[in-house]
């Protein structure tokens, strides 16, 4: 089965996305056409927004499947007159908000991604900074500013792990690939053993690890099963000779690498 799913905000749609997506992936037999709408801000976005709905339910003879995270009233109202089904993100929480707390929303259009708290913003942007000039063990003397130091083999999930809790805890995170050759001996390189404090690994299924490098350098060494076996074997080994805690990447998305990540050290988040 498919069904189309459009994604309607009056920002930058990231936020109906998000809660989009949890919902559907619950849904395991069914396909989405996924379909982000993102600056509905006016009464003529608005309708063109119905009319992209109703043309999908025309195709496709089902009703799409619309989230939306519009906030002003007369717009949500001209969304639910659609053909489709609609999930008011808004109103099934902020309504009973209102209700509880005796206060009217200010109803404010694309407040949650606004540059409105000054000092997290510049928390996030120092981060972000810091983890693309300390990313792939490009610098390593700025280590005794990070936070943690992700260690694992090559395209294991280490760069955009390092991205995200920047972006989204505002943590210094800088990462290290190990090769081959520093599994001889089962020794850390030696840039990284003053910081073992802050090392932590990801690991990752060799057949897994096998098919991400197959898409960057197809038919290499560097992508072969037997190449990555040997890889994800030696560093394993360095995580429990050296006792380096470390979680499994496979089935993990980067969002929940990074939760883990934070939760299992007892990191401090600066963004919250």
């Amino acid at each position: 089965m498919t069904r189309t799913a459009f994604f309607v905000s009056d920002g930058t749609g990231i936020t109906s996305e998000t809660l989009g997506h949890s919902i559907l992936t619950q849904f395991k037999g069914v396909s989405f056409r996924q379909i982000t709408l993102p600056f509905v801000v006016s009464n003529e976005t608005t309708l063109e927004t119905v009319s992209q709905i109703n043309q999908a339910a025309i195709a496709d003879g089902e009703k799409p499947i619309v989230f939306s995270t519009l906030v002003q009233e007369e717009h949500r109202d001209m969304l639910a007159g659609c053909n489709g089904l609609v999930m008011d993100l808004f109103s099934a929480f902020v309504a009973p908000l209102e209700e509880e707390l005796g206060v009217r929303s200010n109803h404010n259009v694309n407040q949650s991604h606004s540059i409105q708290d000054q000092n997290a913003y510049r928390i996030r942007m120092n981060a972000v900074h810091f983890a693309l000039d300390n990313d792939d063990g490009a610098r390593t003397r700025a280590y005794e500013e990070a936070d943690i130091i992700l260690i694992g083999v090559s395209r294991s999930g280490k760069t955009p792990t390092c991205v995200y809790m920047a972006m989204q805890f505002g943590l210094y995170a800088a990462n290290y690939p190990l090769t081959e050759d520093d599994f001889d001996d089962l020794t850390l390189p030696k840039c990284l053993i003053p910081h073992k404090d802050k090392l932590f690994g990801l690991t990752i299924n060799p057949d897994r690890l096998s098919a991400i490098r197959e898409e960057r350098k197809a038919g290499s060494k560097y992508a072969s099963p037997r190449q990555c076996d040997m890889e994800v074997r030696g560093i394993e080994a360095i995580f429990a000779k050296q006792s380096i805690p470390f979680i499994d990447a496979t089935e993990l998305s980067i969002e929940e690498i990074s939760t883990r990540i934070v939760a299992q050290t007892g990191l401090t988040r600066r963004l919250k």
